[in-house]
């Protein structure tokens, strides 16, 4: 292991176990296992190199002496959270250090000042029920709560309550990162305000673990709504669907979401988890979330959002009140990915502004008729971000499902859009990269992984081609 480190690994291994105990230094490959994938699909997700060792360090200090070893002997690391990505950006592909950050995971909430701080290992849902606990809200879901801070910051993560609130950048305030170099910074703090030099916090958000390691956040948190109610539009036309959502976002109305699905996959979804869909009609359909403060807010809201549907040939609108009912479909509507994924061969992200995204599924269908194929599609219409998936029944080989992703990142191109809204680059995305990046900004990205990482130890060869 670790062959052109210099030092046995042995040595290595040792120094590590100086650093956390024995205990928390995996060796065995059976071991470790599950901390060599994350959710990309089989067929594209990178291949796992053969040494590695897995650390898993207990506070901020012992990562900061975890890489200074590693720095001192250039030796690649590869920070891991929940491993929920779907771009192979956690998986270490190079013999090297896989550093797991799962024991850091105390939550504290300031109920005064409406924040939480969290160190980088506490998970989505844990965070959740930190917030609830203390009659807060923390508005984001970006899908599987196993995820963890450090990777929800780290790669800025989405989801469906995007419109109204905002992705993960929004709700960082402060950081405690690690420097590949093992110099700890602290950034922001509990502040709303903060205009001192460089905002180094936003550029580590959305940097993929390759600038440094995030250890701690102070995250911002919201009262809780009062009141809460999920609708299900059903359309038989697709194009009514989504010529609806930019009319609803224009209507005064900010819904916490609106998400687009087709019945096809919907369907598909609660029988994955045995559930059932309350809505059987339509070809696609909207689910919108509305959140306020009083009764009469949320049910002005609601009328005003069902005449601009039936203007647009909705049929039979579903309202959920009850909690038990949203949190059911909000459920089936997560787990369409875990449905499809058996037979998947890549799952795309593109983002569009919203009025095109009707414009956007046009091109996809003519894509996949020329390719004689079905392309399932849903995904953040309040945002213009669809996930549109390439099945591996339906392609020959990677090269023909190459092309085909090729083709759907150029029709988000030419709509002012780019090929990815929220699961970022990866590894997976490095070659594509240059579609939206010019050579100069892919410059100025390497120099800022120069300066922060010199001997490139954290997360090599992802994000930057």
């Amino acid at each position: 292991m670790m062959k052109n480190s210099g030092i046995p690994s042995s040595l290595i291994v040792e120094n590590l176990k100086g650093v956390v105990g024995d205990k928390w230094v995996i060796t065995e490959r059976e071991f470790m296992e599950n901390y060599l994938k994350d959710e990309t699909p089989d067929p594209i997700r990178p291949k796992p190199a053969e040494d590695l060792i897995l650390v898993k360090p207990s506070s901020t200090e012992e990562v900061s002496r975890i890489l200074k070893i590693a720095n001192e002997n250039r030796i690649p690391v590869f920070p891991v959270g929940g491993r929920t990505g779907l771009v192979g950006g956690a998986v270490p592909t190079e013999p090297g250090i896989i550093l797991s950050l799962e024991r850091m995971s105390r939550i504290e909430v300031d109920e005064e000042n409406l924040m939480a701080v969290a160190e980088a290992g506490a998970t989505l849902g844990d965070l959740i029920k930190a917030a609830e606990s203390a009659g807060l809200f923390f508005p984001p879901h970006p899908g599987d709560e196993g995820a963890q801070i450090g990777g929800l910051i780290a790669t800025n993560a989405g989801g469906a309550r995007a419109i109204k609130y905002g992705v993960m950048r929004n709700y960082v305030r402060g950081l405690e990162i690690v420097l590949p170099t093992g110099e700890i910074l602290s950034l922001g703090g509990k502040l709303l305000k903060n205009n001192t030099g460089y905002d180094l916090m936003q550029l580590i958000i959305g940097s993929e673990g390759t600038l440094c390691v995030i250890t701690k956040a102070v995250i911002r948190l919201f009262p809780k709504s009062k009141y809460m109610v999920t609708l299900i539009v059903p359309f038989n036309e697709r194009s009514d669907a989504l010529r609806t959502v930019p009319q609803i976002l224009r209507s005064g109305i900010i819904p916490l979401a609106i998400e687009y699905v087709q019945l096809r996959e919907i369907l598909e979804a609660a029988g994955h988890i045995n559930e059932n869909w309350p809505v059987q009609k339509g070809l696609a359909q909207l689910i919108i979330i509305l959140e306020g403060s009083s009764q009469e807010e949320i049910l002005s809201a609601c009328e005003g959002i069902s005449k601009v549907c039936e203007a647009n040939n909705a049929i039979d609108i579903l309202l959920a009140e009850t909690p038990e009912e949203q949190n059911r479909i909000l459920k089936i509507r997560s787990n369409i990915y875990t449905a499809l994924k058996p037979r998947m061969m890549d799952i795309l992200d593109v983002t569009v502004p919203p009025s095109s995204l009707e414009k956007l599924m046009e091109q996809v269908d003519m894509i996949a008729s020329k390719y004689g194929i079905y392309l399932p599609t849903y995904g953040h219409a309040g945002d213009g971000n669809l996930h549109v998936h390439i099945m591996r029944k339906d392609v020959e080989s990677i090269d023909m499902a190459k092309k085909i992703k090729e083709e759907i990142y150029g029709a988000a191109l030419k709509l002012g859009g780019v090929i990815t809204g929220e699961h970022g680059i990866g590894k997976l995305r490095t070659e594509n990269i240059s579609l939206v990046l010019s050579e100069k900004h892919i410059d100025i990205m390497r120099s800022i992984k120069r300066i922060f990482d010199p001997n490139n130890i954290l997360n090599p060869n992802k994000v930057l081609p």
